[in-house]
């Protein structure tokens, strides 16, 4: 019998062959996948300079000289990038903890989220790393709906990208840009837009659950609303607690306890309309607009004031910008109740117009609807004029503005003439407040509500300037004539004759109230009371043209008419051309133009502005503090000592009007109160040795106004604001507004102590009441 024949053992050697053949076919397949990905095979790949600066649009950020962004310049991203020192440490403890756990241990893809992605199909977790989110969101997009190919090329390209990132980028620096590019929703792009639209507050103050609210969202923004979703949004929150609590980040009692509390959002959305310092704001959109024009790039290209990211640094306070707008709100809100008080239907038929005919309200109701952004938007559509007629007598929903609701708005229906009508009701404002030494403009009011009243009274309106415009009589006579607060004249008629510097015929002002006392007055009484006969006789003795050439060097404009009147105030003046000339004589005869951007930088820090301070000599320290003593006496038994809490003869607590307030400040102010004929124009302005404020308040158009004098003239519709601006300026040291008197040049050569004027005439004079009538005490 054969010997059977003994089977060889199988070898192992083929499949361990083919094993390696096959796995080093997949890694060089898998290598060069990466490698085409990373020549762009898969679609484009951003390249070395794009990783170093990628493309992301930057909002134009608008900061206060306290360090507070007023607000923001951006079409569709309203995005301003922090760096991670400012990143609360909770945020980015948070971020890790839900996002990518192993994220300091890896460089750029997880091995191991990737292999359980693979194993488990994406059913416990995904395996994209915080690096990789980076990616898509910077440089591949997020595509909702997309098949599986795509899907898979998609993610090697973010393998790749993210590997990149992690070469050129530290981990702090991902997480930053990470934080800055994500949508939140709500024109919230990027972390610091999140934390102040949905807090109300800088990334640096978000506490431990409002950062677990905003990494949350991470996760879908659309679907984690907290708006319209908030009891999934406050689950999403507390799973983020639960991973900060499982990785050891907070502690367990501190997860229980954070995740009872309420989200507590408080919802500031950003918008061009709303806001603080709206009106500052588009003003200084219209100066960057014609900043970019003059200024370009290196290479030739305009700066876009959009997506371009510059800082803009201003002069604006925002603490007394906000003092500013409350002061604002609370006495116009006040005043126009009375408004509407003295113009119901019964008191005034032609309300809101007084003193003119029914052709003359149809003639400034036409002009109106012709300028509205109705009649543009009709025209620019081909429509007839008899179709846009037609439409502003057609009923409509709107939302108007509205003093007494919590919002200032009031959803209604009316027709868009009757809206017209309804808005020309609302009384106007403007302020203004510089520091004279530098010409810095801490706060800016345009009116009394941006989105319902888009015109900047400020910059763009001017108006009759009244009695504000005598100091610049007053500065001629004492700068040539050598005229002292100390003298007097004669409170008489007084008329310039016809053909006297260009006059046609005599020119004869009355006193405010038709009477004249016969006896003299110091030109320190005079302004205060605002005697306009002592000014006719000053500006006859100096002539026009020399009170023009003063008005000009201190910035009032080259077009004031050389004639007589002016001395009135008939001249048309802005709040801003007024409190840069007031300046000059609290900075003691110095002009300084007013200044509001400070400097520009543009993303990366470089400078691209800085502003050099426009300075001129115009009167002597010995003229400038004459006049400032004069204007002392406004506020001290003048038109303007409703701002002190006594008389100083009556010896009686003071109540405003309109406000009901006593203001009781007792420092050292100077100022001057103006009304326009008709009671048109208030103005009032206030000086303090480091601050000069201007404050104008009257209707849109002329004939819309108070009847009477007590409501109408400019210490009752002006002067409040200032007074309730700076009491509250007061309330906050740090702002350090000045309380001490202004400054006396050290050889004061023009006499301001009347005392001895006093003293002289006290044997020409029968009496002592005689005395103080005669020569203004």
């Amino acid at each position: 019998m054969a010997k059977a024949k003994q089977k060889k053992p199988k070898s192992f050697l083929p499949f361990i062959k083919w094993f390696w053949i096959l796995f080093g076919v997949g890694i060089l397949s898998a290598a060069l996948i990466f490698l085409l990905a990373s020549w762009g095979a898969f679609g484009e790949m951003p390249t070395f300079e794009h990783l170093e600066n990628p493309n992301t649009n930057l909002a134009t950020e608008i900061i206060s000289s306290d360090g507070e962004t007023l607000g923001k310049l951006y079409l569709d991203d309203n995005r301003t990038p922090v760096a991670f020192k400012e990143l609360p440490q909770n945020l980015v403890d948070a971020l890790v903890a839900t996002e990518d756990a192993r994220y300091f241990d890896h460089a750029g893809i997880d091995a191991r989220g990737t292999i359980r992605a693979f194993a488990y199909l994406g059913r416990k977790g995904g395996a994209s790393t915080i690096s990789q989110q980076l990616a898509r969101q910077l440089f591949i997009g997020v595509r909702d709906k997309q098949s599986t190919t795509n899907a898979l090329f998609q993610k090697i390209k973010e393998w790749v990208i993210a590997t990149r990132l992690e070469r050129n980028y530290t981990k702090e620096e991902i997480i930053a840009m990470y934080m800055n590019i994500y949508d939140f929703g709500y024109a919230a792009d990027g972390i610091r837009s999140a934390a102040r639209i949905y807090f109300g507050k800088e990334p640096s103050e978000l506490r431990t659950q409002e950062s677990a609210v905003l990494v949350g969202m991470l996760k879908n923004s659309s679907l984690f609303n907290p708006i319209r979703r908030p009891e999934m949004v406050l689950g999403r929150r507390n799973t983020v607690l639960g991973q900060m609590a499982k990785y050891d980040y907070i502690t367990q009692a501190e997860k229980d306890s954070l995740q009872k509390m309420e989200m507590d959002i408080n919802f500031s959305p950003e918008s061009h309309r709303e806001g603080l310092a709206t009106y500052f704001r588009m003003y200084a959109q219209r100066w960057l607009n014609r900043w970019v024009k003059e200024n370009p790039k290196p290479d030739g290209e305009k700066y876009n004031i959009y997506l371009d990211g510059l800082k803009i640094f201003t002069t604006i306070d925002s603490r007394m910008q906000k003092n500013a707008e409350e002061a604002m709100e609370e006495h116009m809100k006040n005043l126009q109740a009375e408004f509407f008080h003295q113009n119901t239907t019964k008191r005034n038929p032609t309300a809101p117009f007084l003193d003119i005919t029914n052709g003359a309200i149809d003639t400034i109701m036409r002009s109106a609807m012709r300028r509205s952004a109705r009649w543009r938007s009709m025209s620019r559509q081909g429509k007839s004029e008899e179709e846009i007629k037609k439409s502003f007598h057609e009923k409509t929903e709107m939302t108007v503005f509205d003093w007494n609701s919590d919002s200032y708005e009031k959803d209604t229906i009316m027709t868009p003439l009757d809206s017209i009508r309804y808005y020309k009701m609302f009384l106007r404002t403007a302020m203004m407040s510089m520091e004279p030494q530098t010409g810095h403009v801490k706060a800016w009011v345009g009116g009394v509500d941006y989105k319902h009243f888009q015109y900047d009274n400020v910059i763009q309106g001017a108006r009759q300037a009244g009695s504000t415009f005598k100091p610049f009589v007053y500065a001629a006579a004492i700068d040539q004539l050598r005229y002292s607060p100390c003298d007097s004249l004669p409170d008489n008629q007084y008329c310039i004759e016809p053909l006297k510097h260009g006059n046609m015929e005599a020119w004869c002002p009355k006193n405010s109230d038709g009477k004249y006392s016969g006896k003299n007055r110091t030109l320190k009484n005079a302004l205060a009371n605002s005697v306009n006969t002592v000014t006719a006789q000053l500006i006859d003795q100096v002539g026009p043209a020399s009170v023009v050439n003063i008005a000009k060097n201190m910035g009032l404009g080259d077009d004031i008419p050389e004639v007589p009147s002016i001395a009135l105030g008939t001249h048309d003046f802005g709040v801003y051309d007024m409190v840069g000339a007031y300046g000059t004589f609290a900075n003691q005869g110095v002009y300084v133009k007013p200044v509001m951007v400070t400097r520009i930088e543009d993303k990366n820090g470089t400078v691209l502005y800085e502003y050099v301070p426009e300075t001129k000599d115009v009167l002597s320290k010995d003229v400038a503090y004459a006049m400032v003593n004069l204007m002392e006496g406004v506020t001290q038994g003048g038109s303007g000592t409703r701002l002190r809490h006594t008389f100083a003869k009556e010896q009686r607590v003071y109540q405003d009007i309109i406000t009901g307030y006593p203001y009781e400040l007792t420092n050292p102010i100077a100022g001057k109160t103006g009304t326009t004929q008709n009671q048109s124009d208030g103005w009032f302005m206030g000086m303090v040795p480091n601050l000069v404020t201007g404050v104008w308040v009257g209707g849109d158009d002329r004939s819309i106004h108070f009847k009477s004098l007590t409501y109408g003239q400019g210490a009752s519709m002006a002067l409040p604001i200032w007074a309730l601006y700076m009491k509250k300026n007061y309330e906050n040291e740090e702002l350090g507004v000045s309380t001490e008197a202004f400054e006396e040049p050290e050889e004061l050569s023009i006499n301001v102590d009347c005392t001895k004027v006093l003293e002289e005439l006290k044997e020409e004079t029968d009496t002592e009441d005689d005395l103080d009538e005669d020569i203004g005490f």
